[in-house]
Formats: C-alpha cells, structure tokens, sequence
C-alpha cells in the first residue's frame, strides 16, 4: 500500500510541478509580481563584428565613466546624465557578471547616505531633478540594502505630492523628454515595491502625453512651440516606453494604449533610419548630422521590443542591430561616444538644431550605449 500511495503522490506531484510551472509566472507577471523577460534568444544579436560585443563595449564605457567626477550644476547638485548613465553601468555590471564594477559603482554614491552628502541631491520639485531617484533604487533592486529603497522611493512619492486634478504629476509640462523622467522613476518604484500606484501613475502620465504629443507619423515634437523632430527628445520618449513595457503587467488598463504607441514610433523610427544605421539630429532632415544620443535610445528602445517580443524580429531585428553596430564604430579608444548633441533648449528655428555643436563623451550619449550593452546581454 505504501508503495501505490507513493507511486500516486509522485504522479500528483508531477502535475502540479508542471501546471505551476506554466501558470505561475503568468499569474506573477500580471501581478506585478516579476518583470517582463525576454523572449528567447533572437538571432539578430548573434555573430556580432568583434568590437561589438555588448560585454567588451559595456566594459570600455563603464572604465571611461568610473574615474570621472560625479556629474554637478553650478548648484552642487547631481544632475540627470549623471543619473543615467550610473543606472546603466549598474545594469550592465549586473548582467556582465562583473561583480567588482557593481560593487565600484555602488560605493561611488554611498556618500548621499550621509546628511552631509545627502545635501548634493536636490529636492527641487522638478523632472530634472526627481529622476535622481532611479538610482538608489537601481542599487537597492542590487544589494536589497533598504536604506537606497527608503532614499529612492522619497522622490517617487514626492513627484506626486500635489498632482493635477487629472491624475497626473504635478510636473507635467508636455515637454517630451519628461517621459523618461518621470517614467523611469516611477516604473523603478514600482519595480522595487510593487505596489501598484506607481504603476498606475506611470501609465497614466505616458499615455496622456502619448494623447497629447505623439504625431501622426508615430513621432514627437520636441514641444509645442518647437515643432521639430529633434532626435535626442524622441529618444527620451522611445526609452520611457521601452523602460514601462518591460514592467507593466500586461492586464494594466493603460497596457494596450502604450503598446501601440511604441509601435507606431517604431515604424516611424524604422523609416527614418540612415545608411549608416544611426539617426539624424532632426530626424525627417537630411542635412542634419548623425547624432549619437537619440541613436543610443532608439537602439536600446528597439533592442528591448525585439527581445521581448512586441516587435516582429524578421522586420525590426536587423535595424536594432544596424543601429548598435553603428553606435559602437562611434566609440573612441578611450571609451568616449563621438558626436553628442549638446544640451539643448526648444526654439522654432530649424537652422537652431542644425547648428548645435557636437561633444565627445558627453554623459547623454554614454548613457544609451550603457543601456544597449545591457540590453543585449539581459536574459
């Protein structure tokens, strides 16, 4: 008797084993519980040329940004490239498997623990400024240390302190690069929480801009009183897009309504595309230059919607991969990306986008290549 009740409790179990094997992650993921993960392995992003390998590139960028100062304003205070481009190395050290990185990155912003150093974050109410917040909950989501959980999640409950009678942040000045700002941080609360309010906020935010900004071509003016296609603008929201999708339980109301507007940029963005596989500084101008910034955040936006399945591979695959083959011949010995545009402010004035100085190593253009090279290793 023993041995037939054994014999069926092994049988039970199996199928148990099995079903939760199937069901549970689904149940999860709709939950909020685990992050989208990608599909399987995509062919696009096998057999790449030998300098670019997404490891070996994310190694080169992440040295060249280890030694420099921590990024400032005249005020003191650390400001959003710096954020960015730290929350990208912290990512790619992560999925490199490059622990002694991770722990250099990690050790270079102990000091905002401090009342002291806690003095170079501002707490100006401003997107600028409460993006700040993707950081420490980046090393939180690391180290599981809850004192960067605490840090963080005060920027994220601050950024809707006050909000709108519509629901939305208080911030919100329908200016494009705000989508990232705001998206980044809150998605990031939600991952380190789950709690679905910072869910709920993000994906209300993003679809009214969607409602507000997104063209009929699937591209963004740069504002409404600068009616251009300014690449590094569109960039901020291709990368807000990509970043929510990622984490937003697929059952969310606002799941749909996001999904297709990555879409429809993503056609626009495949259009636009140049020979060379990188973006123009205006996207629909052919005498503008090929700027890195904006085709670091389109890349990486691609990358992900490829690997996660909400882009056809046999059509997007080979321009995601286009694209970071073209970033990474724009990567100097030293590990400083080429042909950054500038910080740059709203004007309507063509000829104001087509003149911005390029620089070599600015940190909003070692930012997406972080951000692709961790993309491209993420499993």
């Amino acid at each position: 008797m023993a041995f037939k009740f054994s014999k069926r409790f092994n049988a039970d179990m199996h199928k148990f084993i099995r079903w939760a094997a199937t069901v549970l992650p689904v149940v999860l993921l709709q939950a909020g519980c685990v992050a989208s993960r990608p599909t399987a392995t995509t062919r696009s992003f096998l057999n790449l040329p030998p300098d670019c390998d997404p490891k070996a590139v994310g190694e080169k960028v992440c040295a060249n940004f280890l030694p420099r100062k921590i990024y400032r304003n005249a005020g003191g205070f650390i400001v959003y490239p710096e954020v960015c481009a730290a929350f990208g190395a912290l990512r790619w050290a992560a999925a490199a498997g490059d622990t002694p990185r991770q722990q250099q990155l990690i050790a270079r912003y102990e000091f905002i623990l401090t009342p002291e150093g806690s003095r170079s974050v501002s707490t100006n109410r401003h997107v600028d400024f409460h993006v700040f917040g993707v950081l420490p909950l980046e090393i939180y989501l690391r180290n599981g240390d809850a004192r960067y959980l605490q840090f963080g999640r005060r920027f994220a409950d601050d950024q809707w302190l006050n909000p709108r009678p519509d629901g939305l942040a208080e911030e919100t000045r329908w200016w494009v690069d705000d989508c990232f700002m705001i998206g980044s941080l809150q998605i990031q609360a939600y991952r380190a929480t789950h709690d679905p309010k910072y869910a709920d906020r993000v994906a209300t935010e993003l679809a009214a801009y969607l409602d507000k900004l997104q063209q009929p071509n699937g591209l963004f003016y740069h504002a409404d009183v600068s009616p251009h296609y300014w690449g590094r603008g569109n960039g901020w929201f291709a990368a807000a897009l990509a970043e929510v999708l990622r984490s937003l339980p697929p059952n969310h109301p606002q799941y749909a309504r996001l999904l297709v507007g990555y879409r429809k940029m993503m056609a626009a963005l495949k259009q636009y595309q140049a020979p060379s596989g990188l973006w123009r500084q205006l996207l629909d101008n052919d005498q503008a230059y090929e700027e890195t910034s904006g085709s670091g955040m389109f890349t990486y936006a691609l990358i992900v919607g490829v690997k996660h399945g909400w882009l056809d591979e046999s059509e997007y695959g080979d321009v995601a991969r286009r694209g970071w083959i073209a970033l990474c011949g724009k990567i100097d010995p030293a590990g400083a990306v080429r042909d950054v545009c500038v910080g740059t402010n709203q004007k309507d004035d063509t000829q104001y986008y087509l003149d911005r100085p390029r620089a070599t190593g600015d940190l909003h253009g070692q930012a997406p290549i972080l951000w692709c090279a961790w993309a491209l290793l993420e499993k």
